[in-house]
């Protein structure tokens, strides 16, 4: 409900999603690629030419004979591991997470491609949504009410919307999650169509895209349509506050874990808050590494909101030091435990169940139920 007065408790960011989201968009730095090159499992399944296990089902089939069959696409949880493939290790034991040799190769092969396209048709359908062009805008397809009903009571769906948009990027195709998101946003927000979607499209879906520029835009979108706007807590802060705005900002007492947190998101801004900095000296060194390739962005990042006991995105996923170099340090502040509280209520409620159920990945699941990160 968007009741002014007793509202939903405000919303609570999950630093493991920022985590895991930045990884995801920076091209998991330090990552390395385990499997052999000529490997190739993913690709080889595109092709027809081996089928997904543990099914033993060929590409072709589920193009062709699972294409409108909700039932089937709602109630298996092996296949989305292998329709959208992602660097990450996946519950689904028997799915091989991408090499980056093997998405040049997929990149290059036009029947893996087409047929990649095909399953983004048919997911989308699945949840009431059409392609409508070749540059990824999206509409509402026919069968919209029936299955935006069923895509807002049924969110582990929201864990494999995540993968897609994550794999999409993977496999060339970056430029078609922005429409997607946007028109996800514009349903949840503006048409209310989609009510409980709107926590998992902005903590997630929103994070998957790789440029800063696009990620704001959906913001100020998603900021000027959300209800309560106080409860807002994604993306650049108000004009009103500028940098002395932090003392303002606390709605309400900062905790032990919330200081440690707070200094933690100061360090990556060296530049701007030396006194800040001395908080974090220890780690100010091994935080530098990864701020300095995030300075651009750092400079006029969304600050973080205080009441909120995780990461922000707007700081975290934009800081290097929250996700990539101090990870250690705020996990001490947000738990496995308290992830869960701090996911997005979709994913907490879904968390056990849906990583099961769809071989969650770090990046499918992972995100929204903060499984450990490779």
């Amino acid at each position: 409900g968007t009741d002014s007065t007793e509202a939903p408790a405000k919303p609570k960011r999950s630093f493991y999603a920022a985590r895991d989201l930045y990884k995801y968009r920076h091209q998991y730095p330090n990552f390395k690629d385990i499997r052999y090159q000529n490997d190739l499992s993913n690709l080889r399944f595109y092709k027809n030419k081996i089928p997904f296990k543990p099914d033993g089902v060929y590409i072709e089939e589920v193009l062709n004979k699972w294409k409108g069959d909700y039932e089937k696409l709602e109630h298996n949880h092996t296949y989305i591991q292998w329709l959208f493939p992602l660097r990450e290790q996946g519950l689904n034991f028997y799915a091989k997470e991408l090499t980056t040799y093997e998405i040049e190769e997929f990149k290059k092969t036009k029947e893996a491609i087409r047929r990649f396209l095909l399953a983004y048709k048919m997911m989308l359908e699945f949840f009431g949504i059409k392609l409508i062009d070749k540059t990824g805008n999206v509409a509402r397809a026919v069968n919209w009410q029936e299955r935006f009903q069923h895509l807002n009571e049924s969110q582990h769906n929201y864990l494999r919307i995540t993968r897609i948009l994550k794999s999409l990027g993977e496999l060339g195709y970056e430029s078609f999650k922005s429409p997607l998101v946007k028109f996800i946003l514009h349903e949840a927000l503006v048409e209310n169509t989609i009510p409980n979607i709107k926590q998992s499209a902005l903590e997630y879906f929103v994070y998957t895209i790789r440029d800063r520029r696009e990620r704001r835009k959906l913001l100020r979108f998603a900021q000027k349509h959300y209800t309560p706007s106080e409860n807002f807590i994604w993306g650049p802060p108000r004009k009103a506050q500028p940098e002395g705005s932090k003392a303002q900002k606390p709605p309400s007492p900062p905790t032990a874990g919330q200081q440690g947190q707070t200094s933690m998101h100061k360090k990556p801004k060296e530049s701007k808050n030396a006194s800040s900095a001395a908080q974090g000296v220890s780690k100010a060194a091994e935080d530098k590494k990864v701020a300095s390739k995030e300075a651009a962005e750092e400079t006029d990042k969304p600050r973080a909101e205080p009441g909120s006991e995780a990461a922000q995105p707007g700081e975290s996923e934009q800081d290097g030091a929250a996700d990539d170099s101090s990870p250690r340090a705020e996990q001490t502040v947000t738990h496995p435990k308290e992830q869960k509280e701090n996911a997005s209520p979709p994913e907490k409620d879904e968390a056990a169940d849906s990583r099961s159920q769809d071989g969650g990945s770090p990046g499918d699941a992972g995100a929204h139920d903060a499984a450990p990160l490779p």
